[in-house]
């Protein structure tokens, strides 16, 4: 049985192990320490899923519960993948800020993904890796 959580108080090993175990590695900072401990503390928001304790699902987002949430990484262990794990903890975070509309980035392996779950897509998002970027 697989039981959905907000755990705000995870700790960082566990979100990199989540990270390591789905494929999210790959566009992570798993090698800084320092980052991953960012990451996973200033987020408002953790809904994970766990199977007899073992953390196999989580989505970590930002949010203002009133007008936005920001759901910034959506891992599912690769062993549990296509069950429906994903979907719900997209449904779990949408219910812990029902005000707030839920946006994400998609990862390119998961563009067409979201459609199929129900979200819709917005054609106008922009953003900056640096600084420089900017005129």
């Amino acid at each position: 049985m697989i039981t959905y959580t907000i755990e705000n108080n995870l700790g960082p090993e566990d979100f990199k192990k989540i990270l390591v175990s789905s494929t999210l590695a790959e566009r992570r900072p798993v090698n800084d320490d320092e980052k991953i401990s960012k990451m996973v503390s200033a987020a408002n928001l953790i809904i994970t899923a766990r199977v007899d304790g073992e953390l196999i699902g989580l989505a970590r987002s930002l949010s203002d519960f009133a007008f936005c949430t920001y759901l910034s990484d959506l891992a599912v262990d690769k062993r549990y993948q296509h069950k429906g794990i994903g979907k719900e903890l997209i449904k779990q975070t949408k219910k812990a800020a029902p005000q707030a509309v839920l946006i994400l980035l998609a990862a390119p392996k998961a563009v067409e993904y979201y459609p199929k779950i129900g979200m819709r897509r917005h054609e106008h998002c922009f953003f900056i890796t640096d600084i420089n970027e900017i005129d």
